[in-house]
């Protein structure tokens, strides 16, 4: 997908990705652009959907979210480490090559946040919060990884499956959820 400085954050990762390239192509500095997508898992900050809906619904508040309708294609934090190491560690064919680090799967925001709600054992409702929506000219709509690149170049594809991963971010938060204030927005 070509590139799209959509959001100032965007525009910020598209330099940084060049910064390297340059550094690549200038000087022959080993480089494999490693592009994560969405990384969730234990200890993420309470600034991320996933812990916010997990605080919300083990809280036994309605989880307050912004569009429902968005999609992620996530990827659980061990298979990232994993993808970066696989990287560090490249054959020369992939030096100078740009990787996307994720599932091949999207979930809209809803259906994640229906994931997370059972996986609480909770019944609570999803609300929508004009608050915590992004301005429609920065929301990206789909965002799901084509990870071919990956396997073949880094041999590295993820291991840990959604619900395995949500999962245990239930279980951290659940064990933590005084460090979590899930009836404010954090910003």
């Amino acid at each position: 997908h070509p590139l799209t400085a959509q959001s100032p954050y965007s525009a910020s990762k598209i330099g940084a990705d060049k910064v390297a390239e340059s550094f690549h192509l200038a000087f022959g500095l080993p480089v494999v652009t490693v592009r994560p997508f969405n990384t969730y898992g234990p200890r993420q900050s309470a600034r991320a959907v996933i812990p916010t809906i997990a605080a919300q619904a083990l809280a036994g508040l309605p989880v307050r979210l912004g569009a429902l309708t968005p999609t992620r294609d996530l990827l659980f934090v061990g298979d990232t480490a994993r993808g970066f190491m696989a990287a560090a560690a490249a054959p020369a064919r992939a030096l100078g090559q740009t990787v996307n680090l994720g599932t091949g799967r999207e979930i809209s925001v809803g259906d994640l946040a229906r994931k997370i709600i059972a996986a609480c054992g909770v019944d609570v409702p999803i609300e929508h919060d004009p608050a915590r929506t992004r301005p429609a000219a920065s929301e990206v709509e789909r965002l799901c990884a084509a990870n071919a690149r990956a396997r073949d170049l880094l041999g590295w594809s993820p291991t840990v499956t959604l619900e395995d991963g949500l999962a245990a971010v239930v279980a951290f938060v659940r064990a933590h959820l005084n460090r979590y204030k899930p009836e404010i927005y954090n910003t």
